[in-house]
């Protein structure tokens, strides 16, 4: 299956956080997405790696995506190994995506190895000599990292203000990570209420930058050839 708009996370839910809304936008203009998440997420401190598949299970079905897998690589201690690229490059091989999504560097160390695991595997998924059982290579057109819990200044905004709600649904799936006042489980950063109103506001900061209410940022890896500036404004 080929797909558009191929987004990898190094834990279920960092997508959802930080770039549901892209994908949802662009599921709804008739491009084909997908999720693959780098690990199960098993470190944790609420849920379990059964109540994390659930959840994103759940998700999928609200993003409408066309394919979501799980690598499974180790939470807290993957790195860039030739195992793991092979795993990313058959991927994005299986997949054959315009455009790559993935992780920045941010406060979780995983973010960042994901990031540069990810964009390493899409230049080296383009290289005859890399085999990968059957599969043809491919080099994604273009790569961009999405913004997580540090601010980065963003190179290119979505308008995300018709797909917010869903985005919210979509995060609101993972009931064990996120607020819920009848839980019993350790409180975390991102289990408390204002950890949901945070992403409220970093939208809403994104979305100032261009004029409209709701925006996700993201930095690119090159410069972006356009032919009509126009098509910028």
């Amino acid at each position: 299956m080929k797909l558009d708009i191929l987004a990898f996370a190094a834990h279920p839910d960092d997508i959802e956080l930080a770039a549901a809304g892209t994908l949802i936008k662009h599921q709804k203009a008739g491009k084909k997405i997908g999720i693959i998440d780098l690990t199960q997420g098993e470190l944790g401190t609420r849920g379990t790696p059964i109540t994390r598949k659930e959840e994103a299970n759940e998700s999928s079905k609200v993003l409408k995506l066309s394919a979501r897998e799980n690598l499974g690589m180790k939470d807290g201690f993957f790195s860039i190994t030739e195992e793991n690229l092979l795993k990313v490059i058959t991927a994005i091989r299986k997949y054959q995506p315009e455009i790559i999504l993935c992780n920045s560097p941010d406060r979780h160390p995983d973010h960042g190895v994901g990031g540069k695991l990810v964009s390493k595997a899409c230049f080296l998924a383009g290289l005859k000599k890399i085999k990968t059982s059957n599969i043809q290579e491919w080099r994604p057109k273009m790569v961009l990292h999405y913004i997580q819990d540090n601010y980065i200044h963003p190179n290119i905004v979505v308008d995300i203000t018709k797909e917010f709600e869903t985005k919210q649904k979509a995060i609101a799936c993972f009931k064990t990570q996120f607020f819920n006042p009848n839980s019993k489980e350790p409180a975390t950063p991102i289990s408390s209420e204002d950890f949901h109103y945070f992403i409220e506001a970093r939208a809403r900061d994104f979305g100032r930058i261009i004029k409209k209410k709701y925006g996700e940022g993201f930095t690119y890896e090159r410069a972006i050839g356009v032919n009509d500036l126009t098509k910028l404004i």
